[in-house]
C-alpha cells in the first residue's frame, strides 16, 4: 500500500475535474449498477498513468457526450475498491492504470494498460470520446 501523501496529488489529478474517488467494493458495485453511464479509471502511480491516462481521461471529459458518472479508484492504495472494480471488468485481465465505460451496468468499452502505455494522452482522450459517442 501506498502512503496517502504519495498518491494525494496523483489522486487530486482526477477529483479536481470531477471524478468521485471510491474507497470500498460496495461504492464500486453501487457505481456501476448506476442507470446510464459510468466511466471507472483505475490510477496508479506508474508513469504512464500520469503521462497518459490521467491526462487523457481529463481531457476525453471536453466531448459534447460525456458519462453521466465518472469515478476513479486506486490500484495500491484502495485494495477492496479495485479489486470490485476488475470483477466487473471481467474478462479483462486486471491492469493499472485502466479504464472502464458501463452503460446501465454492462461493460460497453475497455482500456487496458497495453493501450494507454506509450500513447499520447490526446490518443487515449479521443479513444474515450468516440466510445462517449456510441454508448453515452
Amino acid at each position: 500500500m501506498y502512503p496517502a501523501e504519495l498518491v494525494k496529488p496523483m489522486r487530486e489529478d482526477l477529483t479536481k475535474v470531477g471524478f468521485e474517488e471510491l474507497h470500498t467494493s460496495e461504492a464500486v458495485d453501487n457505481a456501476i449498477a448506476k442507470a446510464g453511464t459510468t466511466l471507472v479509471v483505475v490510477n496508479s502511480v506508474c508513469g504512464c498513468a500520469a503521462a497518459n491516462a490521467r491526462p487523457g481521461a481529463s481531457m476525453s471529459l471536453q466531448n459534447a457526450k460525456k458519462p453521466d458518472h465518472i469515478v476513479t479508484v486506486f490500484a495500491g492504495v484502495d485494495k477492496d475498491a479495485v479489486d470490485a472494480a476488475r470483477a466487473h471488468m471481467v474478462p479483462f485481465p486486471p491492469s493499472s492504470p485502466s479504464m472502464a465505460l458501463f452503460k446501465d451496468g454492462e461493460l460497453v468499452h475497455m482500456l487496458e494498460r497495453h493501450h494507454i502505455e506509450g500513447r499520447p494522452a490526446e490518443l487515449i482522450a479521443e479513444n474515450l470520446k468516440d466510445a462517449y459517442n456510441d454508448h453515452c
